[in-house]
C-alpha cells in the first residue's frame, strides 16, 4: 500500500483516480527527450522498471515520487495528480 492509499482508506483504490497520472508523466519525459533509463536515473533509482509501471499505471506513486517529479519538470504535484487539471503548455514547454 503507497502512502497515498493510506489517506484515502474507504475509497475506491487511488489507480483509478490517478489514470491520467501516467500519460503525464509519459508526455513530460517524452517532451524532453528522456528515456525511461535517464527519467529512472534523474529521480535516483536504479532501474527503469518503476517508471514504466508509472506510466503504465500499473503502480500508483508515492507522495515522495510525486514531488521529485514535479520538482523535476517544474509542474505541481496537483497538476500531475488530478486526472481532471491538465498541465499546461507552458509548464510543458518548459521541459524542452
Amino acid at each position: 500500500m503507497s502512502l497515498l492509499e493510506t489517506f484515502y482508506p474507504e475509497e475506491e483504490p487511488l489507480s483509478s483516480d490517478l489514470t491520467r497520472f501516467g500519460e503525464k508523466l509519459h508526455a513530460l519525459r517524452s517532451r524532453r527527450g528522456m528515456t525511461l533509463k535517464g527519467l529512472a536515473t534523474q529521480l535516483g533509482l536504479g532501474t527503469h522498471s518503476y517508471v514504466s509501471e508509472l506510466e503504465a499505471g500499473k503502480k500508483v506513486p508515492t507522495a515522495f515520487m510525486v514531488l521529485r517529479i514535479a520538482r523535476l519538470f517544474d509542474v505541481s504535484a496537483d497538476a500531475l495528480m488530478k486526472d481532471e487539471l491538465e498541465l499546461e503548455q507552458e509548464q510543458v514547454n518548459t521541459c524542452l
